[in-house]
């Protein structure tokens, strides 16, 4: 287990594009809402989100703590680690997978989190270096997965769950992103992307959809602008459905009492 944590969940999509970092931001906030201790760990090395989502300024660093590792920044409440807080966030990580995953290990191991119940990882897309370098690693209490209800991002969501499950590791639920598109003018919702796709694919994989978010400009223009909604937006509708995915979570973990299983070695 990572010392200064006591669960940790990862958030995963099988494809890129699905909103997987602003559920991420949202779900952590919320969790602490509730009156958790919580910390995020930016796991997308090549492209990392979280400093922006979380309003933290270009060239912010992490101070380095006793040993040889680092202090997660503290924003909104909840403990943050990023790529972004180590390098220019303007020039590519041209590397290949040994030294993302590298990375990625070294974050996840060198960060001094302060007492944390739940750490959240905004996982990169797909199901390659960084996933296997986290089931390898630590045990993980339960995965997330972010969907659109489009058909070619179920397919993809469809790899992730396999991959889960695969490594042992609980699905705790399916978040369907951009389920209905709310009009700013006129108020009128329509299911651009379609729609039943989440539960056709918890039906298919026992799990549960943990919740429906619709596809509107206010959670954009809020992450963008380093305010996620549950922090804008405290009374709001979509805070409402974030903080009732972070009690399913909570409550899921609770009841399976953590992953107290073997960790997982590939050859």
């Amino acid at each position: 287990m990572i010392e200064g944590v006591k669960h940790i969940v990862a958030v995963a999509s099988g494809k890129g594009g699905v909103g997987k970092s602003t559920v991420t931001v949202n779900l952590a906030l919320a969790m602490a809402a509730e009156g958790y201790r919580v910390g995020i760990l930016d796991a997308d090395i090549h492209g990392p989100s979280q400093a922006q989502m979380l309003g933290v300024g270009e060239g912010v660093r992490p101070q380095s703590s006793s040993g040889n590792g680092f202090l997660p920044l503290q924003v909104h409440g909840i403990q943050a680690m990023s790529m972004a807080f180590m390098v220019d966030t303007r020039e590519p990580m041209v590397w290949r997978g040994p030294m993302v995953a590298g990375a990625f290990q070294q974050m996840l191991t060198q960060t001094a989190w302060d007492n944390v119940d739940y750490l959240f990882i905004d996982m990169p897309p797909g199901t390659g270096d960084i996933q296997l370098t986290l089931a390898q690693k630590v045990p993980v209490d339960g995965a997330v997965i972010v969907t659109t209800p489009q058909d070619i991002a179920l397919l993809d969501a469809r790899k992730g769950i396999e991959m889960f499950r695969k490594v042992n590791v609980p699905v705790l639920g399916v978040v369907e992103n951009m389920s209905l598109h709310l009009c700013s003018h006129c108020g009128h919702s329509e299911p651009i992307f379609g729609e039943g796709g989440g539960e056709r694919i918890a039906a298919e994989y026992d799990t549960r959809v943990l919740g429906r978010l619709p596809l509107t400009m206010s959670i954009r223009e809020q992450v963008d602008g380093g305010r996620p909604t549950v922090v804008a937006e405290p009374d709001g509708e979509v805070t409402g459905t974030f903080l009732d995915m972070a009690r399913q979570v909570a409550e899921q973990i609770r009841e399976r009492g953590g992953n107290e299983g073997p960790e997982i070695s590939f050859s």
